[in-house]
């Protein structure tokens, strides 16, 4: 069984999750620790295995050989929906290939309850999980957005998130998502200039979902060509010299790039 877990509140988990979580013979857990917190508070005692980004393949093996001969398994992450950026696909994909049934029940998951508070379009959206670490390429994903993205980012790296969003789409409206559930939960929305001088000067703490409007038109290109200029600079070409190269390209005009690139 595939059981969420409250990604803060630890009030935040289905009568029918407790009730599979009793119930299970063994729990797999990404922190043992971690989900021994969530079952101290409502009187479960459980065995516990660790299943984590590291042990995934193995234990993976050795699960589905203990689910084929009749034990239960519960697997559970840390916050919110296992697989979801969280570990557990492979242990899904094993079951199914061994003919095993994978029950998955529903609950808590960050990105949906970001999506839903940002106030932003929820018809047509597209989940990214984390954002790449390369200011390029993440730049990339957020400008070339064709509806509404939600991602996780890390609070460290949120500045540079935005920052790279508002050179090329500076009125795209943006929601950041801060410790959804939790004491100090905030959702602060604005365009992705305001968002990004905020958080220029004050760095966010905690778990943090970010989630952008559709791309303004004309965005998508600026945004893959300021990132082509970014590698070419990376690699050893002049800086000027390389946003007219990519200006020629493009279409997109030299001095936008050039000076995308310098106040960035």
């Amino acid at each position: 069984m595939v059981c969420p877990t409250p990604i803060g509140n630890l009030e935040d988990v289905t009568l029918r999750v407790l009730g599979a979580l009793a119930a299970a013979d063994v729990l797999a857990c990404e922190d043992t620790r971690h989900t021994q917190r969530l079952l101290s508070r409502h009187g479960i005692e459980a065995q516990t295995v660790s299943y984590h980004e590291h042990n995934e393949r193995a234990r993976a093996s050795e699960l589905v050989g203990r689910i084929a001969g009749g034990t239960v398994v519960a697997l559970v992450s840390d916050a919110g929906t296992p697989l979801i950026s969280d570990p557990g696909f492979e242990l899904v994909r094993a079951c199914l290939a061994a003919g095993v049934a994978v029950e998955v029940l529903p609950g808590p998951c960050a990105a949906v309850t970001a999506l839903v508070a940002s106030g932003l379009p929820p018809d047509r959206w597209r989940f990214v999980g984390f954002l790449p670490r390369s200011r390029g390429e993440c730049t990339r994903v957020l400008a070339g957005a064709d509806s509404t993205l939600v991602a996780y980012e890390s609070p460290g790296r949120l500045a540079t998130a935005l920052a790279g969003l508002a050179e090329v789409d500076p009125d795209r409206p943006v929601a950041v998502c801060r410790e959804l559930t939790k004491l100090h939960e905030e959702v602060r929305r604005g365009s992705a200039a305001e968002l990004a001088a905020h958080y220029g000067r004050e760095r966010p703490r905690g778990e943090v979902v970010l989630v952008c409007g559709a791309a303004a038109e004309g965005a998508p290109e600026r945004g893959e060509a300021l990132a082509a200029v970014r590698e070419l600079v990376a690699a050893g070409a002049r800086p000027r010299a390389a946003a007219g190269t990519v200006a020629r390209l493009t279409g997109v005009p030299a001095n936008e790039l050039y000076r995308a690139l310098t106040d960035g």
